[in-house]
């Protein structure tokens, strides 16, 4: 039986996972919505990844969680390693592309920029509250115009005037859209216009007082839209690489990183049968005022986090007992 290590990466939008073998080949993998359940939606992605491997043949004896949902999919799981977006991205794009010197990154609703040097991220940033510049954009844009946002790439390559749409925020966008469209712009335009608002948006704000050197990986839900990709390099002045597993890309850094780590334990996919409940609840026992999250399992909690001392442990406790006697 050959050990392998799994990765899973719960963003906002999307739940993403693999499973790697200790010479990085993926024998699976899975990409599904969060729909706002994260628990949810990681009991399926399990699943999907459960199905492609057999128990037979792998044993999976270490997991990394990343994303927005890390610290409690890391608590579900029973992770050996709970690490950030940044660290996970780049050190799965750096173990496939160690030459790389800029990770541009857009996802659903988050985007990010990594600066690397010598295989070390040394800088970075994330996008505030703009979603201008994600894939969300795009998503309610393709809505709009009544196209598949899967067909936006290639439709925005038939373009050879790309429609100039204001990229300052989504609310100018959308209402800079409408007015194109109303004046008679072509869906070729228009569509080429949206991917490079999304580029314009990602390098002025998130971009914005990088030096982005060459090479450039581009990577994200967004980075398998070829408009936006040529967009980058029409921007840039040079290459944009994607890697054909660029999506999944924040759950393989996570696996790579649960193998380099030295603690192991066993995974079983059996979490499936099991429930989870998360309850939030604010301390009081000092001016902090923390407020902490507290995972259940069965009735049992399992986990808490959010506290700064450690009243906050004694709040947690007595919210379990409070929780057992009510349940």
């Amino acid at each position: 039986m050959e050990d392998v290590y799994m990765g899973i990466d719960v963003g906002s939008i999307s739940t993403k996972g693999v499973i790697l073998t200790k010479d990085n080949r993926i024998v699976a993998s899975a990409y599904i919505w969060t729909e706002g359940n994260p628990i949810g939606a990681v009991k399926q992605l399990l699943h999907l990844l459960e199905e492609q491997v057999s128990g037979e043949e792998y044993r999976i004896v270490g997991t990394g969680t990343t994303g927005s949902a890390r610290q409690l999919v890391g608590t579900v799981v029973g992770a050996t390693v709970v690490k950030n977006e940044i660290t996970a991205h780049a050190v799965g794009t750096t173990t496939f592309h160690p030459d790389v010197r800029t990770i541009l990154e857009i996802g659903g609703q988050d985007s990010k920029i990594i600066l690397v040097e010598n295989g070390v991220a040394i800088d970075y940033a994330m996008n505030t509250l703009c979603a201008a510049g994600t894939g969300a954009f795009l998503s309610s844009q393709s809505n709009r115009l009544g196209i598949p946002v899967e067909e936006m790439g290639e439709i925005a390559l038939k373009s050879s005037h790309p429609t100039q749409i204001a990229a300052r925020c989504t609310v100018f966008a959308e209402s800079d859209l409408v007015h194109k469209i109303q004046v008679g712009h072509t869906r070729e335009d228009i569509v080429a216009g949206l991917c490079q608002a999304v580029v314009g948006n990602y390098l002025n704000n998130v971009g914005k007082g990088k030096k982005i050197l060459s090479p450039v990986v581009f990577q994200g839900g967004v980075s398998k839209n070829i408009g936006v990709v040529k967009a980058f390099e029409r921007q840039l002045g040079c290459p944009v690489l994607v890697d054909e597993n660029g999506h999944l890309m924040g759950a393989i850094g996570a696996a790579i990183l649960a193998r380099r780590s030295k603690k192991r334990k066993e995974f079983s996919f059996d979490i499936d049968d099991m429930e989870f409940i998360t309850r939030e609840i604010n301390c009081g026992g000092c001016p902090n005022n923390c407020e902490i999250i507290c995972v259940y399992r069965d009735g049992q909690m399992i986990d808490s986090w959010g506290n700064r001392c450690q009243r906050g442990d004694a709040a947690a406790k007595k919210a379990a007992r409070r929780f057992s006697e009510e349940n």
